[in-house]
């Protein structure tokens, strides 16, 4: 057997405080780069909150990586504090819909969010009704704050919009009395809201944001913010600039920036040397891509994902009758006869082609392919052409790993 020095690393010659390039570490004030504006905002929406009135309610969208999430976490959580220096009480809770997406499982969290070790008020994980979490809920409401904000982030993984006629109509139904209850909803989806009831977007639609992508020089401070996740001279001057302009040339997603970061310090600790060269910055870049396309995916429809399994076909078919690797365009149409091949493959019926245009927007929206449209003259009108822009064997292996 070897020895336990042989076998374990004892002092990390690359990273000094790793947790800085993890995904869930909530930054400090100056920490958070090129979103003054969107926390403005956002601040001016929830402002009342300290003096214990009603909240604005925000509909929040933006690709995955622009910062929806940390910025609505930071703006709460300064509530909270600036609150309490009023005398006010408010708290907020945490919801992500991607994991919690039935009504019961959100409420569960939120109950048990706001719950503090002073009240007699029991949130069991399971084992009592939808209608029961939401009695205690209100009771603590009531009980404990003058204000609540819910964050509901990923919002359009929800199975319904049960909570969300809860939450806006809490107070008018006299369920909540003595506390104001503000909704933060969060959406990578551009056309979420189109999907929402008429009354629960009247309510919860009062103030809507949207959180562009990083360009190159914000990407670039943000990971100098967090360069001190590494050693002292470790990294070769030109990595985070390589890295930057990699991630603000393919999306803008600060996450993948900051993940290729992380990714080019383990190489070099794969490859046991102790300076992270700019070389290592491509390799990151090819792990973070496969990463950023599964977790843009994740949670998807079973449709969505046909529709996107058609135009690979159609990618990969491309690729091998001829000799170009360049990326093609594929009309709405062809795509469309390829998808409901797939749907009788799988047993389903398949989507109209109104709803299959919609899903591909969606796949627009997140940078997973490019639309462009066309016009083919008197004969053929105007007609859109759909390219993929991740490469299609990444795409192929991705999908088949998340099957359901």
């Amino acid at each position: 057997m070897p020895k336990s020095d042989d076998l374990f690393i004892r002092e990390d010659p690359i990273f000094i405080n790793k947790e800085l390039l993890e995904i869930s570490h909530l930054p400090d004030e100056g920490r958070i780069v090129g979103r003054d504006e969107e926390i403005s905002q956002l601040a001016n929406a929830v402002n009342p909150a300290i003096f214990g009135q009603s909240p604005s309610n925000v509909l929040i969208y933006g690709k995955t990586g622009t910062g929806k999430s940390l910025c609505a976490k930071y703006v709460s959580r300064r509530l909270v504090e600036t609150a309490e220096e009023e005398g006010i009480t408010a708290v907020f809770a945490y919801v992500d819909c991607a994991q919690d997406t039935t009504e019961t499982q959100a409420v569960q969290t939120i109950a048990s969010s706001v719950n503090t070790d002073s009240t007699d008020i029991y949130i069991p994980d399971k084992g009592i009704s939808t209608a029961t979490y939401y009695k205690r809920l209100w009771r603590l409401l009531n009980q404990e704050y003058d204000v609540a904000l819910i964050i509901l982030d990923e919002i359009d993984k929800l199975e319904d919009d049960a909570i969300l006629m809860q939450l806006s109509r809490a107070g008018e139904a006299g369920k909540v009395t003595d506390c104001k209850i503000g909704v933060m909803g969060i959406s990578n989806k551009i056309k979420y809201k189109d999907r929402m009831d008429e009354r629960v977007k009247s309510s919860l639609c009062e103030r809507e944001f949207v959180f562009p992508p990083y360009n190159a020089s914000q990407l670039n401070e943000i990971m100098l913010a967090r360069s001190d996740a590494f050693r002292n001279g470790v990294l070769e001057d030109a990595v985070i600039p390589r890295a930057a302009a990699l991630a603000a040339r393919e999306h803008g997603d600060a996450r993948k920036a900051i993940d290729i970061l992380r990714y080019a310090g383990e190489i070099a600790q794969a490859k046991d040397v102790d300076v992270v060269q700019e070389e290592f910055v491509v390799q990151a870049r090819e792990r973070a891509e496969v990463d950023r396309f599964r977790e843009l995916i994740r949670g998807s429809t079973p449709h969505s994902r046909y529709v996107l399994q058609a135009l690979t076909v159609l990618s990969l078919d491309h690729q091998r009758d001829g000799d170009s690797v360049e990326h093609h365009g594929f009309r709405t149409t062809r795509i469309y006869d390829v998808y409901e091949q797939i749907c009788r493959q799988e047993g389903t019926d398949a989507l109209s082609l109104r709803r299959v245009r919609d899903l591909l927007k969606e796949h627009a929206f997140l940078d997973i392919l490019e639309q462009t449209r066309h016009s083919g003259g008197s004969a053929e009108g105007s007609y859109t052409e759909h390219t993929l822009l991740e490469n299609p064997e990444v795409v192929k292996d991705v999908l088949e790993d998340t099957v359901e």
